[in-house]
C-alpha cells in the first residue's frame, strides 16, 4: 500500500482562511494555495496507508475527549533567523492547542514523533521567500485580528502535487466528566511563550 504524508492541524474559518491564504500569495509564497490556512498540530509526517484506519481512530479518541475553545489571532511574530517564517501569533486558544498537539504525538498512538522545534501555535503567512517579501508580512499584518470558537481539528493528506487536501475532520465531543481540552486565561496547564 505504500506510503503517505499526513499533517493534523485546525482549519482557520472563513472569512480569515482565504484572506490570509490571499496575502500568503501576494507576498510571493509560492505554497499559499497548496496550503489551507492553519494551526498545525502535527507538521508533515509520513505513515504506512494501512495504518490509517488506527490514526483516525486515534484522533477520533481525542476528539471525542474534547470540547470547543475559544481561539484569537493578533499581530505578527517571526521565527527568523531560526527559521524562515512570518506568522499570525496565536493569542487565546495556545494551551489548548498544545494540549491537544501532544495528545496526537503521545508516545501510545500511531503517530509518535519528535518535533524539530519546540511547539509554538501559530498560523504562517510567509515561509522560506525573499527577505524584503518576509518583512512586508510581517508589517502589513502586525494589526491583523481575527476571532472564532474552534470546533474541531482535521487530518490532512499532501499529494503528490504538495496540495494539502482535507481526509476528514473530528468535531469535538460532549459527553459527562470535565472537559479535556484545558479552561483559557487562568488555566494551570503549561502555557506555551507567544513569542519566538
Amino acid at each position: 500500500m505504500g506510503t503517505v504524508t499526513l499533517g493534523v492541524s485546525i482549519a482557520v474559518p472563513e472569512p480569515y482562511g482565504s484572506l490570509l491564504q490571499e496575502r500568503r500569495a501576494s507576498f510571493g509564497d509560492p505554497a499559499a494555495y497548496g496550503i489551507p490556512t492553519h494551526v498545525t498540530l502535527l507538521p508533515p509526517t509520513e505513515a504506512e496507508a494501512a495504518d490509517l484506519p488506527a490514526v483516525e481512530t486515534h484522533l477520533a479518541k481525542i476528539a471525542t475527549a474534547g470540547r470547543p475553545f475559544p481561539m484569537r489571532l493578533s499581530g505578527t511574530g517571526t521565527f527568523r533567523p531560526l527559521s524562515p517564517v512570518v506568522f499570525v501569533q496565536v493569542v487565546e486558544g495556545a494551551s489548548a492547542c498544545s494540549w491537544l498537539q501532544k495528545r496526537v504525538r503521545e508516545r501510545s498512538g500511531p503517530l509518535v514523533r519528535e518535533l524539530q522545534f519546540p511547539y509554538h501555535p501559530h498560523v504562517t503567512v510567509a515561509h522560506g521567500i525573499a527577505e524584503e517579501a518576509m518583512d512586508r508580512a510581517y508589517e502589513e499584518l502586525s494589526s491583523y485580528e481575527a476571532a472564532w470558537t474552534c470546533g474541531s481539528f482535521a487530518m490532512y493528506e499532501q499529494g503528490t502535487d504538495s496540495v494539502w487536501r482535507k481526509i476528514r475532520e473530528f468535531p469535538f465531543g460532549g459527553g459527562g466528566g470535565s472537559p479535556a481540552v484545558p479552561a483559557q486565561g487562568g488555566s494551570s496547564v503549561d502555557r506555551p511563550s507567544l513569542h519566538p
